[in-house]
Formats: C-alpha cells, sequence, structure tokens
C-alpha cells in the first residue's frame, strides 16, 4: 500500500511548537550544534548515534538515582549488551516522584462508586503497603503475584513490590487455574495479591475457590492479601474484614492502615528486574520474560512523553487487564505526573456509550483501545461525535491487531476530524513499541506513524536483505535499553537467544509481518508465524482481514492456511451478524469483495462460519492454535485463551476441510 497524496489528519503549526518532541528536538540541535529539520533527521541520529542519544533521555526523563552511571552501553553485541552500569535505582521511587494534591488515578468499574486519588495520597498508601509487605519479609529479589484486575490496588501493590527491590508479576482473574499455575507457578511468589470478586457485564463473579486453589498448588506463597470488590482507600480500613474461605489471608485494607508515612526505597543496578512478563502460552508454557527497572522506565518515557506528547495536565487511559503489557506501560504515566483513568469491566456494559460517556465525564485526552473495540462501535452504528463532547480528546491510541484503513477512517469521520490516531505495535517480549505515533507527523490511512526514536527497525525480505515498500520480516539491528534482562529459569540464556537471534544471528527477529514506506510509516500485516503461502506468495493475515471485516454482514474473522496438496491453501472463517447466512451468495460476495480489492491469491479457497474466534486473554486472534486443530496437532494451554470452548467447533469443522 503506497502513502496516500492527503493524510487524514496534519497537526497545527501550535500544536507541533507545543509538543514535547519539538522541545527535545530543540535540545538535541543545541546538545549537538547541528541542524535537524525533520523527524527523519532526528530518528537517524538517535538509531547511528545509540549513546548519545540513550544519554539524552536519561538526561531529558530526569530519572531519579542514588549513583550515576559509569558508562551508557557496553558489549559488542546485540545480544548481551548492557546499559547504564554503575547507576542505581529505584523504579517505584520514579512513578512516585510526585506527592502533590493533583489527581494520580481516577477509577471507574461496574457497579461501584469512583475512587480518586491524588498523587501525595497514593505515595501514603504505597508507603504503608511497603511496610507492611516488609514486616511479612519481601526483600529484594523476592516475586510478588498479583490476580488482579485493573483497579488503583494493583498499581498500589505492583509499586509496594518494586519499592523493596522485589519482582511484580500478574495477571487478571479471568484466566482458568491452569493458565495461572503455568505463570505463577515457574517464579515461586512469595506473597500472592488477589481480587476477592468482581463484576463483569453486570454479573458478580467470585474468585474465592480459584484463590484457594492457586495458593493450595503454589507451595512458595507464604501469604494472601485478598483485596475487596470495592475499596474506597480513605481512612482507616482495617476493621472492614469479613470471613474467607482462603486460609492464611490478610485483607488488603490490613496493609494500609500500617503505621507509615515514608518508603526506605531499596536502590539496585540500572537493569534490577521490576516486572516478569509472560508469552501468550497458546502454543507452549508461557515463556517468564524479565524486565529491567531502568530501561522499562526510559523507555516507556520516550513513547509516553515524546511519542505520545503526555503531559502533566493530561489524562490519559487504555483498556487493559493487568496481564497484558499496556497495563505496565500506562501505569508508567505516573512518571510524567499524568492522571490515569482506570476502567474495570466490559467496555459496552450496560450499553456500547459506556466508555465514550467517561471520555466526556473525565475529560480523558489519551483514549487507548483495540481495533477490535474500534469496529465493534463501527459496526453499532454509534457515531461518538454526535452524542458525546469530546473536546478534550486529542489522541486515540491502537494496538492488539493491525488497525485497518477502514478502522482509520471511521475515526476521521465520526469520533472526530481533529485528533492523533496512533496506531503502536510492539509487545510484551519488549514491554514497549518498535513503532508508534509522532505529534508532529501526518497521520495516514493504514499506517502507524514512524519507528521509535532509538529503535532501528528495518524490514527484512525473504534472503535477509533491508528493504523499503516491500513486505517483510520486522527486525531491530540495533540493541535498546528494554529488552529483556533474561528469562526465567534460563541461567545459559539459550531460551532468550533462540527466541529472538537464531534466525538472523545478532539481529532481533520479532515475529511480525510488516512494509515501511518510502517516506517511514510502516504498514503492519499481522504475525510472520501466521503469514499465509500459497503458491509461494507471502500474505499477511490483516491484508485479509480489514477487507472482509469492513463488510457489514460480518462481525469478525479468522484466516489460516491448511496444508492442501504440497501447497497451502488459505481457509476464511466468518462470524455474521443476526440473521445473516453463509449461503453460496454470501460466499461468492466475500470472495469478490477479497478479489476486488487485493489478488486472487488472497482469495480463500473455502469459507466457513462458526460462532465465535478464538482470542487470548488480551484479546488477539489465535491463528495457530486453529491451524494446529486443521492439521490433527494437540493444541496445548487452552487457558491462555480468554474463550478456550470455541476450539471445539473447529473439530467438528475437520471433515469439511477433507476435500
Amino acid at each position: 500500500m503506497l502513502k496516500q497524496k492527503n493524510p487524514l489528519w496534519t497537526p497545527s503549526e501550535d500544536r507541533v511548537s507545543g509538543s514535547n518532541l519539538t522541545s527535545f528536538t530543540r535540545y538535541v540541535k543545541e546538545l549537538l550544534n547541528k541542524r535537524i529539520s525533520s523527524y527523519k533527521e532526528l530518528y537517524d541520529w538517535s538509531v547511528n548515534d545509540t549513546e548519545e542519544f540513550w544519554k539524552s533521555i536519561w538526561v531529558i526523563s530526569g530519572i531519579i538515582h542514588s549513583r550515576p552511571y559509569e558508562k551508557v552501553v557496553t558489549g559488542n553485541e546485540m545480544f548481551g549488551t548492557k546499559w547504564f552500569q554503575g547507576a542505581h535505582i529505584n523504579f517505584a521511587e520514579n512513578l512516585l516522584r510526585y506527592r502533590d494534591n493533583n489527581l494520580a488515578i481516577v477509577s471507574s468499574r461496574e457497579n461501584s462508586t469512583e475512587v480518586k486519588i491524588t498523587y501525595s495520597k497514593l505515595f501514603k498508601v504505597t508507603a504503608s503497603v511497603s511496610a507492611a509487605l516488609k514486616e511479612l519479609g519481601i526483600k529484594k529479589g523476592d516475586r510478588v503475584a498479583g490476580f488482579v484486575n485493573n483497579i488503583p490496588e494493583s498499581i498500589i501493590a505492583m509499586l509496594a513490590t518494586n519499592s523493596l527491590g522485589a519482582l511484580w508479576s500478574s495477571c487478571s482473574p479471568d484466566f482458568g487455574h491452569k493458565g495461572v499455575l503455568d505463570r505463577f507457578g515457574q517464579i515461586q511468589p512469595k506473597i500472592l495479591f488477589a481480587i476477592e470478586s468482581y463484576y463483569y457485564n453486570g454479573k458478580l463473579i467470585d474468585c474465592t475457590g480459584k484463590i484457594e486453589a492457586i495458593r493450595k498448588s503454589i507451595p512458595s506463597i507464604t501469604k494472601v492479601i485478598l483485596i475487596k470488590r470495592f475499596n474506597s482507600l480513605e481512612g482507616d480500613l482495617s476493621s472492614d474484614v469479613t470471613s474467607t474461605k482462603v486460609v492464611n489471608s490478610l485483607y488488603f485494607n490490613e496493609l494500609t492502615s500500617f503505621d507509615s508515612n515514608e518508603i526506605k526505597f531499596e536502590y539496585v543496578p540500572f537493569d534490577h528486574p521490576v516486572y516478569i512478563m509472560y508469552s501468550s502460552g497458546t502454543t507452549g508454557i508461557p515463556k517468564c520474560i524479565v524486565h529491567g527497572g531502568g530501561g522499562t522506565l526510559l523507555q516507556h518515557f520516550k513513547e509516553l512523553s515524546l511519542h505520545t506528547n503526555l503531559k502533566r495536565d493530561d489524562v490519559i487511559t487504555y483498556y487493559t487487564t493487568c496481564g497484558w503489557m499496556m497495563w505496565n506501560w500506562l501505569v508508567s504515566s505516573l512518571f510524567v505526573g499524568a492522571r490515569i483513568f482506570l476502567y474495570d469491566g466490559n467496555p459496552v456494559y450496560p450499553n456500547i456509550n459506556t466508555l465514550w460517556k467517561k471520555i466526556e465525564e473525565e475529560k480523558i485526552s489519551i483514549f487507548g483501545t483495540s481495533p477490535k473495540y474500534l469496529t465493534m462501535i463501527q459496526k453499532s452504528g454509534l457515531i461518538p461525535k454526535d452524542k458525546f463532547d469530546l473536546s478534550s480528546l486529542k489522541t486515540i491510541l491502537s494496538t492488539g491487531s493491525p488497525l485497518s484503513v477502514e478502522n482509520f477512517e471511521w475515526v476521521y469521520s465520526n469520533v472526530k476530524k481533529d485528533l492523533q490516531l496512533s496506531s503502536i505495535s510492539g509487545g510484551t517480549d519488549i514491554i514497549s513499541c518498535f513503532m508508534l505515533g509522532n505529534p508532529n507527523l501526518a497521520v495516514y490511512s493504514g499506517e502507524i506513524q514512524c519507528k521509535g526514536l532509538g529503535m532501528k527497525v528495518e524490514a527484512y525480505n525473504e534472503n535477509g536483505e533491508s528493504v523499503v515498500e516491500e513486505k517483510g520480516e520486522l527486525v531491530c539491528t540495533k540493541p535498546f535499553p528494554s529488552m529483556p534482562v533474561y528469562f526465567w529459569n534460563d541461567d545459559d540464556g539459550k531460551k532468550y537467544k533462540t527466541a529472538y537471534f537464531d534466525y538472523y544471528p545478532g539481529v532481533w527477529r520479532h515475529g511480525d509481518y510488516i512494509k515501511i514506506t518510502g517516506n517511514g510509516g510502516i504498514v503492519v500485516y499481522g504475525r510472520s508465524d501466521a503469514t499465509l503461502n500459497p503458491g509461494g506468495v507471502r500474505i499477511g493475515t490483516a491484508e485479509i482481514y480489514r477487507i472482509v471485516e469492513s463488510m457489514d454482514e460480518i462481525l469478525d474473522s479468522l484466516v489460516v492456511g491448511q496444508n492442501w496438496k504440497n501447497d497451502v491453501r488459505i481457509i476464511l472463517f466468518v462470524v455474521l451478524k443476526k440473521n445473516q447466512l453463509l449461503n453460496e451468495k454470501m460466499i461468492e460476495k466475500i470472495k469478490n469483495t477479497i478479489r476486488s480489492n487485493t489478488t486472487p491469491r488472497h482469495v480463500p479457497a473455502k469459507i466457513i462460519q462458526i460462532k465465535d474466534v478464538p482470542r487470548t486473554i488480551s484479546g488477539k486472534k489465535v491463528e495457530l492454535a486453529v491451524a494446529r486443530i486443521l492439521h490433527n496437532e494437540n493444541v496445548e494451554n487452552r487457558d491462555a485463551l480468554a474463550n478456550p470452548d470455541s476450539l471445539e467447533q473447529f473439530r467438528k469443522i475437520l471433515p469439511l476441510l477433507s476435500q
């Protein structure tokens, strides 16, 4: 797809002149005493002089440290590179550096009143929980796990954990028992924070049985800290506890009443781990990906401040669970001093208006979501600009899957014309982005605006050559500080190296299929391991999704490749709207729509109706699991899916695919 001549949006002169990125560019020009007149020139400098670039991010971020660094970067190869050696920091101290009466967190959830927490209150409550955890024996290097949802207590527990130099790892309470054990069982946490119950889609979900089963299955857990469904975090609530079915547990309120107004921060090396994240686990036991505090801080500051233009007076939200890296990314907004809006519950409960109403009421300026949500709103017929005051909204962020041309154009037609729509792409592996938005650049339909500063992103063709205006593998050819510090239980680094560096020695292969346009935009075609290959022609799954899911009759879809007669044929599964029927006429319409908008190679050999598309708990389609079923292979770790029962429909479909 070539870049259109006319952008969907161009920032005003005032917006550009007032952006954090413009201020940073000015700083770099003075630092280097040279002329930088475009983002391309700034980007080229950031990847050609890696050391000077990340040093500048250290300076402008104002990262709090007890000991300065001796050298910015050491190491001759990408794998094994070390950053800011000698420096000592505390991750939580940096996120808690603001202690005034500005609002830090506003929390909204189904069937509960709103909770508002100032930066001073956040520090005080975290101090109490930190002291309580220390009393419970938590020290540097210990693991604390969270079976939690997107509420303030989760953030406070994480900050208290990291304040002591311990590691935080979380997953959402909609994970199945086995899915939790596959994750927390590997890292052996001492403490488990767990939500007692919560509402979703108007239904009260009791978690106590699952929590007790987790406690019994992981012997390392010495104490369970139960979080009540609702807690105002005001006053002394230590007496507000009830009996529970969970053995050896305390209530979160008993920790917040601990008498402490200060935090004795544990200072640790720059790359000391703070988070343990997990791969999706849809094709095997999840990998435990360990991220360091310093690299996470600097990378998130760069992305939030420079690429998202986040400022202290902004209100930012991302619809996410605590099992997705976007939660970690969102929480780093505290480092900038902005206000975080948390939403916990079904985003379309009690109706399709819910989040748009929150944007209006909370004056949200940066709204993070997914293509699935935007498509759902589009197909509902809602036109947000006609129903809500969206004057506060400056930026929409979207990730989880490629944002289609139709999504782009719907937003500008139905949400707001003066708006930066930033499709962003990265992953749990790097707890950040390779490509993302830019407040100073235009937005073009179907494209991510730019490569991230300091991220030497390239597209490699099948010969391992860097190409432009051609589809290829997403690679990164220079190190960056938010690379994992290691994998858990991988002492020799073999799993880590195999995951990213075996395919192209010394080069990070991320696993996405992309095209870099002639002037720096990026089109994402989906996961490269799910790329279709009929007749030797490589086709990204997103190329088909964007066409099929733009059709009014279709709610959702899934496309996979099936090995067939020494070749690969494309199988398309569709979820139709109510009262729609997949008859011969509809099949022909779908095929013609795909053919007229792409090529004959993209047209599926078979189109089959299904009830539901299997997705991970973070909302990503699982093409590989379905492809395994089509090839009579086992699918492991069903608990990694939000809807594992949806896999059974494909086993029943198998006879239709034998001809």
